[in-house]
């Protein structure tokens, strides 16, 4: 290449990357900030207690977080009660979201950013409505592409893929978009349109189990088992002959349903047959404070889940027995207990009684203990060893001395 050559090369690679620093200037400058709006809250004067309702919608999904009686519930659920700490979170940060970049840039930048209003593809924002309990809209907000955090390390682990993005914040458009597009730094990736999502999951509690008797829809997989103690070993009513009962087989009973919670809830007017409760599994479970739990578990659910619905009964005593010896001084501090002690029963009772009306999905293992058969809970019996088999020489110390009279 000579000199004349080389000056052409070199003239067209400055107008190209000119070129190219213009157009990625021109660019940039359409996503500069606008100081004028940093720092200031996103939504403006949002008054948190005025929200009745809630409405999160995400393409075709959508879903409605209604107050009634002062109670949060998921419509999409029949109503079920949802998680208000979830709810009273997620409003709370709404009105405290500040703008930490004003994005200026035209309708046709929308779509990159994931901002276009009725889309209802894969790049659709997720619309948010803040209404009062007329149905009157407060406050709106679409939120749209998550705002990635680019890494400065580099493949650091050892394994590879170090590092990495993360988002760090989202592109939020309010209201009609006037204001133009914003960023703050809270992604909000939990605000989406599940029902499940949202529902309050807490459940009963078993606790200090006493006896578990399983009816199962074949009468001979049916079983029971009790306990004298907290902390005793389980026995096996009704001991059939050749039963060889293995305690350790049941060892999850001790902490049967303690601490469940359930992934869904089921329409309350479901068939029975299509849950699988014409024929249930049903497990009766006694504790030493003189509750029962009558678990009924119908069929798989899909995704290995259970259909189960849980009646409860309580005798909760009325009035202490003073004991024998008791002294005058002692009845006040033992009747404080007593009456503290039967208070907290009595709105555990309560709380769980309100959970008779509705069926769950709940996750197969918080309720495999409960699904056994009557043989899975008897210990393994050892195969007989075959005469001549090395298992049966290992038994008997006169098999070799055997073996050579008959070879004799």
């Amino acid at each position: 290449m000579n000199s004349k050559q080389f000056s052409i090369v070199l003239f067209i690679g400055v107008i190209i990357g000119g070129l190219g620093l213009y157009l990625y200037k021109n660019q940039d400058a359409s996503y500069k900030s606008s100081d004028q709006t940093l720092g200031k809250k996103l939504l403006g004067e949002f008054l948190v207690n005025d929200v009745a309702q809630v409405t999160i919608q995400h393409g075709t999904n959508e879903v409605n977080l209604v107050k009634q009686d002062d109670v949060w519930k998921v419509k999409e659920r029949f109503n079920y009660p949802a998680n208000f700490g979830e709810i009273s979170e997620f409003v709370r940060k709404a009105s405290e979201l500040k703008v930490v970049q004003s994005v200026k840039v035209g309708a046709s930048q929308f779509s990159r950013l994931e901002l276009v209003k009725g889309d209802k593809g894969s790049n659709a924002p997720t619309q948010v409505e803040f209404k009062d309990k007329s149905g009157k809209a407060i406050k709106s907000m679409l939120l749209g592409k998550k705002h990635v955090k680019q890494s400065q390390q580099q493949d650091s682990s050892p394994f590879g893929g170090g590092g990495g993005d993360w988002p760090d914040g989202r592109y939020v458009l309010v209201g009609d978009g006037a204001q133009g597009v914003a960023v703050v730094s809270d992604p909000l990736s939990n605000v989406e349109p599940k029902p499940d999502q949202w529902l309050n999951k807490d459940f009963i509690k078993v606790e200090k189990i006493k006896s578990v008797a399983i009816a199962s829809p074949v009468a001979t997989n049916s079983w029971k088992v009790s306990r004298e103690t907290e902390t005793g070993d389980w026995q096996l009513a009704d001991k059939k002959e050749g039963e060889d009962f293995d305690k350790g087989k049941v060892s999850g009973l001790n902490y049967a349903l303690s601490s469940p919670s359930f992934n869904d809830v089921v329409a309350p007017d479901a068939k029975p047959e299509d849950l699988g409760f014409d024929q249930p599994t049903v497990a009766t479970i006694e504790t030493f404070d003189k509750s029962v739990y009558t678990v009924k578990v119908g069929k798989h659910g899909g995704d290995e889940n259970y259909f189960i619905n849980v009646a409860v009964a309580a005798d909760i005593a009325k009035e202490r027995t003073p004991g024998k010896e008791e002294k005058p001084e002692d009845k006040a501090k033992l009747d404080k207990e007593f009456n503290e002690k039967t208070a907290k029963q009595k709105e555990k009772f309560d709380k769980e009684k309100a959970y008779e009306k509705w069926t769950f999905q709940i996750s197969k293992w918080t309720v495999d203990a409960l699904l056994k058969d009557r043989k899975d809970l008897m210990a393994e019996k050892k195969a007989e060893a075959k005469p001549g088999d090395p298992a049966a020489k290992k038994d008997d110390p006169t098999a070799d001395d055997k073996d050579e009279d008959e070879k004799k």
